[in-house]
């Protein structure tokens, strides 16, 4: 089944549920329109479509391969990235000043969700190049940008997140790579690294690698990290490249998913390296690295949970089996079978809620960067860093369970890899995994985020949803707007609870046993608050008479159906946070042995 870009369920999110005209207020995107937007849409769907999802199932067959001391990625892959630098994909949001256009973080995160469902494999790639851009672009010195910077927007070199080692997963204090001073201002760096994605490849003439390691004199632990840049290729004085440095790969992981993407095992021996920031720093200065990926991953949930469900609807369409309930037909599309289109339907919602936390997490960022008034500017960049985590966690967690749905539609037919269902929920199972687990996310969540600044952001949200209540009770009769109710209350019940606990001596542990459960339920709630709020935009656009009726309509059941299939379940993520560390305490390593 061919994969068609959703760029009217996007558009619709950017433009009429989150508000695009925010950002135009702002006067920092100048150029900004509904007319740019749909026109860079329209150019990713396409590069999308035509370009990558063709080489999706044919990659993961063939995956990538280790020769001698380098990666060849998947057939193709290297000619469908020439295609996608020279669209201008790697420059969307990027300064004008280093090559970059200059648009908004949340277009481009929107762009980006096509590319995560025609080819999640592909789109690491230029994903982790973003990544490093926007470190780069925070803690470079003016040299390193004017060197890598513009290389790294144009797509002529790309990046890499060089952080895990064998003894250092979740815990980067555990690190032990080295750079040693060589006294001319660059450093001699040792160590070897794993799961480092995109790590090698011959897609470009440059690789630019993003280290952590220790200096000689480091304190011990998270303190003790600073952030180094390598490049693959070394550089003469007049730029050009040069010798390959000390570092190589030695072994590519054979994993459950993703295998075009290559995972590599790197191995610096000696290589030599340049220090970005502060010495010692280097934790704080990955962390923006960090964040920019960990939404963009939020997308990679979204975006594979759009193909899986594209699939999955394609294949009910089609599959004919039983008698319809509401036509009589024998040898009805299961389609008509209620459970599958309820399925069908849940998953969608789901998904329509994902994509908006994840560009409202963009737009978040966008505003806090352009916004003149340093109050305002604030109060965005709180609620960036809040959304952040839900964005990431709440959006891979979703982009599993509907991939997973998709092959219960297809049936047994779903287990059998070439129906190619199978394939999406092998991809997505990563997400929740890497750039931080989601629990780690949710911890992130009530032990940093929530409390960050007294729970401010929080309950600026939380009020700033209640005000969809009384527009919504005129649109719905009953459950649908009893049900969101519900789940404000709820919300705000385990945030007042979670900050006084966390502000308790003894609190640690009950926050902390409640941090997944709030998580679940904070994403439940501003999924559904998007939703409501597309519903409202949709019903002012049919009394308008503007669109296409029945796709409006659709919208606004849209938001019925996820009130009544998730909304209606948060009691059960509430009961979840109340119940207390000492309770998780009781389920000693005896009680959990087999």
């Amino acid at each position: 089944m061919s994969y068609r870009a959703p760029l009217r369920d996007i558009g619709f999110t950017l433009k009429h549920v989150l508000g695009l005209e925010d950002l135009q207020a702002t006067g920092a995107y100048p150029d900004l329109d509904a007319d740019v937007v749909d026109a860079v849409l329209d150019a990713a769907g396409q590069v999308s479509e035509g370009t990558l999802a063709p080489l999706n199932v044919s990659g993961d067959r063939a995956g990538s391969r280790l020769e001698g001391d380098g990666v060849i990625p998947a057939p193709g892959f290297g000619e469908a990235y020439r295609t996608f630098v020279e669209g201008g994909w790697m420059g969307l949001a990027a300064p004008v000043a280093h090559g970059g256009q200059g648009l908004p973080k949340a277009l481009e995160l929107a762009a980006f969700e096509t590319v995560h469902s025609a080819n999640m494999a592909f789109g690491l790639c230029p994903m982790l190049s973003l990544a490093a851009i926007e470190a780069l672009e925070a803690h470079g010195t003016d040299a390193q940008k004017t060197t890598y910077l513009d290389k790294l927007i144009s797509g002529e070199w790309t990046g890499a997140m060089v952080l895990t080692e064998p003894n250092a997963g979740s815990d980067l204090g555990a690190l032990t790579a080295t750079a040693t001073p060589n006294g001319d201002g660059t450093y001699n760096l040792n160590g070897q690294k794993i799961y480092i994605t995109w790590g090698d490849h011959d897609m470009t003439d440059n690789i630019v690698h993003m280290v952590l390691a220790r200096l000689p004199d480091a304190p011990p632990g998270h303190k003790g990290i600073s952030l180094f840049l390598a490049p693959k290729y070394l550089l003469n004085a007049d730029g050009s490249r040069g010798e390959r440095n000390a570092f190589r790969p030695v072994g590519v992981e054979h994993k459950l998913g993703i295998h075009a993407s290559p995972t590599c095992v790197m191995a610096y021996e000696g290589a030599t390296a340049e220090l970005v920031g502060r010495p010692n720093e280097g934790l704080a200065h990955m962390f923006t690295m960090m964040n920019a990926a960990r939404v963009a991953v939020g997308v990679e949930g979204v975006g594979i949970a759009e193909r899986a469900y594209q699939h999955a609807l394609a294949y009910a369409t089609g599959r004919r089996q039983g008698r319809s309930v509401w036509t009589g037909e024998a040898s009805a599309p299961i389609l008509d079978h209620p459970d599958v289109r309820r399925t069908l339907s849940v998953m969608k919602a789901r998904i329509a809620a994902g994509r908006a936390i994840c560009l409202a997490t963009g737009m978040a960022a966008d505003l806090a960067r352009s916004s003149s008034d340093p109050d305002v500017a604030r109060q965005w960049k709180g609620r960036e860093d809040l959304l952040t985590p839900i964005a990431k966690a709440w959006s891979t967690d979703m982009g599993v369970e509907v991939a997973s749905m998709g092959i219960q539609i297809h049936g047994g037919m779903g287990f059998i890899e070439e129906t190619g269902a199978a394939q999406y929920y092998r991809d997505a199972r990563i997400a929740p995994i890497y750039e931080g687990t989601n629990g780690i996310q949710a911890m992130d969540l009530v032990g940093r985020k929530l409390s960050q600044d007294g729970g401010a952001a929080a309950r600026l949200l939380i009020e700033e949803m209640k005000t969809v209540l009384t527009p919504l009770a005129a649109l719905y009769d009953g459950k649908p707007v009893e049900r969101m109710a519900n789940a404000l209350s709820a919300v705000e019940d385990a945030t007042l609870w979670l900050l006084d606990r966390k502000a308790a001596e003894d609190g640690t542990a009950d926050v902390l046993a409640a941090a997944d459960a709030y998580l679940k339920l904070m994403g439940d709630v501003i999924g559904g608050w998007f939703l409501a709020r597309g519903a409202l935009a949709a019903q002012a656009l049919k009394t308008s008479g503007e669109g296409d009726a029945d796709w409006l309509d659709g919208r606004i059941a849209l938001y019925e159906v996820y009130a009544a299939n998730v909304l209606g379940h948060v009691s059960s993520r509430l009961a979840a946070i109340g119940q207390g560390g000492d309770l998780l305490l009781r389920m000693t390593p005896a009680v959990l042995a087999p």
